[in-house]
């Protein structure tokens, strides 16, 4: 996903119970990775680690349809979560994940 489709993504599902937790993590992880090397365009290991993370929120065309996402469950998530959490460990780059128990 671009900076345009996360935008896009984060405006869309901000409330979801899920997708809200999984755009705002995707997120803070592009604003990290742009203070912290040539961009999120340019460093291909962070968005490979976010990859199952960007998949559950889809793309463009997937998001602008208003049917309710069956496939965006906390265990889907938690597992779009681990790839993240391991480059988090490896590169000592800091961005929040945010849990949806924890989203209101």
């Amino acid at each position: 996903m671009n900076y345009g489709d996360v935008a896009d993504a984060v405006g869309r599902y901000a409330r979801h119970p899920v997708l809200g937790p999984a755009v705002y993590t995707l997120h803070e992880l592009v604003k990290a990775v742009d203070a912290n090397s040539d961009g999120w365009a340019y460093w291909r290991q962070p968005s490979r680690a976010a990859q199952r993370l960007m998949e559950l929120i889809g793309t463009t065309r997937e998001y602008l349809d208003d049917r309710e996402r069956s496939d965006a469950t906390p265990d889907r998530l938690k597992k779009a979560y681990t790839p993240l959490r391991a480059f988090k460990t490896r590169s000592g780059i800091e961005f929040e994940i945010y849990d949806p128990a924890d989203w209101a």
